[in-house]
């Protein structure tokens, strides 16, 4: 039988990606997720590989074969993982308690949220001393506010 990759539904702090790789390769999702952040300081294309890594490569056990489902189940996954940060951003900014069963899974998306945050500082800053010649200012901020933005839409559809 073929070897084939896939994102992992076990091993995923994202979209499973990197414990996919790790699979496909039988080593450990650590070193992956490290060559994964060593790469975006590097020259950032890690961030834009992971994107398209996750919108291509179908998860593990899913049932579609054909590439066009694969992208629509993909998106429509991350769709859904978007909404569901968009209501427990608000949730965290309105104040909400959580449900105790709901409480690991809403502490994992706060240490992602904190995670991404910090990344981003980091950037910035890199960007700030000229350390990181590739990064535009011109072109980062719009992303962000376009990333924002659609969490925030999809959240609300979702309520």
């Amino acid at each position: 039988m073929k070897k084939r990759l896939y994102r992992s539904r076990t091993d995923r702090m994202i979209w499973g990606v990197c414990g996919g790789l790790a699979e496909y390769f039988d080593i450990d999702p650590t070193i992956i997720r490290i060559i994964f952040l060593v790469l975006i300081f590097a020259n950032g294309l890690s961030i834009l590989a992971y994107i398209i890594l996750a919108i291509v490569v179908p998860l593990e056990g899913s049932k579609t074969t054909e590439p066009k489902e694969v992208v629509k189940e993909n998106v429509a996954q991350m769709r859904d993982k978007a909404g569901e940060l968009g209501r427990e951003i608000r949730s965290t900014l309105a104040g909400e308690k959580t449900q105790p069963e709901e409480a690991g899974m809403t502490r994992r998306r706060h240490n992602l949220l904190g995670i991404t945050l910090i990344v981003l500082g980091i950037l910035f800053l890199m960007g700030s001393l000229n350390l990181l010649v590739w990064l535009r200012w011109s072109l980062l901020w719009p992303v962000i506010l376009v990333a924002i933005g659609l969490i925030i839409i999809f959240g609300a559809r979702r309520r």
